[in-house]
């Protein structure tokens, strides 16, 4: 197994008693549509990574600590994979650490968001990059999918979710976002208006947990994804939108998913990792 910024990281920086990040890699493949390999997706997201710098935006995210976990098992019902994940994410914040889920499909996201707010004890919002809405109320004929993932968490759990990107959706999908209060900016606004900035309103739980799907990108910048939808965000974008959508909150915890490699997908992988980076740095600067 690879670990996060392999290579990069002192001791003392992958210590699991004072690190401020534990990576959770869930190489979890079910109900994708279109095309799939998203199974490869943690493990070509840790290679990646091994090729970062440690500098971002003039800070160094990983000397907080960053420890890599084994992969989460996926197999079995899907009910107890998401009860796996759930305990990874709430061991992690137990300790004090940001779980930084790796995917894997958008399905795990159910149970990392849930194991983030049972550790917690009080509301999370979710800030969603996404070229869908994922609202269905079930997909195959299977709820726990990747497109029925917010529907759980908006309608089961009560969860506030904040949508940007989004420029593929079913009509149900449009119903329930109005019936769940769903705050929305489509990609389409947000590309040609050249938007980089969003504020949450005040209500927004302060506790935020980033779901970010890497098919919210535009296929030019990240093409190896299995519903890659023309019109998506651009990378400072995406990443500018996160960061003032957490404009004093907390990040309590994250995802990137749906990344699918190929054999010519190193653009994808590097431009995955790079964003995975980015989403600590956002945690490690408060």
């Amino acid at each position: 197994m690879t670990y996060f910024l392999e290579g990069e990281l002192s001791d003392a920086e992958r210590d699991p008693a004072t690190a401020r990040f534990r990576v959770i890699p869930v190489p979890l493949e079910r109900t994708v549509s279109y095309g799939g390999g998203t199974e490869g997706g943690p493990e070509a997201i840790l290679e990646a990574s091994v090729e970062l710098e440690r500098l971002y935006r003039d800070a160094e995210p990983c000397a907080a600590g960053i420890v890599t976990e084994e992969a989460v098992d996926c197999t079995g019902p899907l009910p107890q994979v998401m009860e796996r994940i759930a305990a990874r994410a709430e061991a992690a914040v137990a300790a004090g650490a940001v779980p930084v889920t790796l995917g894997g499909e958008h399905a795990l996201s159910y149970g990392a968001v849930r194991g983030v707010a049972r550790a917690l004890g009080r509301p999370v919002g979710i800030v969603q990059i996404d070229a869908h809405a994922d609202l269905r109320k079930a997909y195959q004929d299977e709820r726990h999918s990747h497109a029925s993932v917010m529907q759980l968490l908006a309608e089961e759990d009560g969860i506030r979710i904040a949508q940007y990107g989004v420029r593929a959706m079913s009509q149900e999908e449009v119903d329930r976002r109005a019936a769940c209060h769903v705050i929305s900016i489509d990609a389409e606004e947000l590309v040609t208006g050249n938007i980089h900035s969003v504020t949450l309103p005040e209500d927004f739980p302060q506790d935020v947990y980033v779901s970010f799907d890497v098919d919210g990108l535009d296929p030019a910048i990240l093409p190896a994804t299995g519903t890659p939808v023309p019109g998506g965000l651009g990378y400072y974008q995406a990443l500018n939108i996160v960061r003032s959508a957490l404009a004093g909150r907390n990040l309590a915890g994250c995802d990137v998913v749906e990344l699918a490699p190929t054999e010519d997908s190193r653009v994808s992988e590097f431009t995955t990792a790079q964003i995975t980076y980015a989403l600590m740095s956002f945690a490690a600067a408060k």
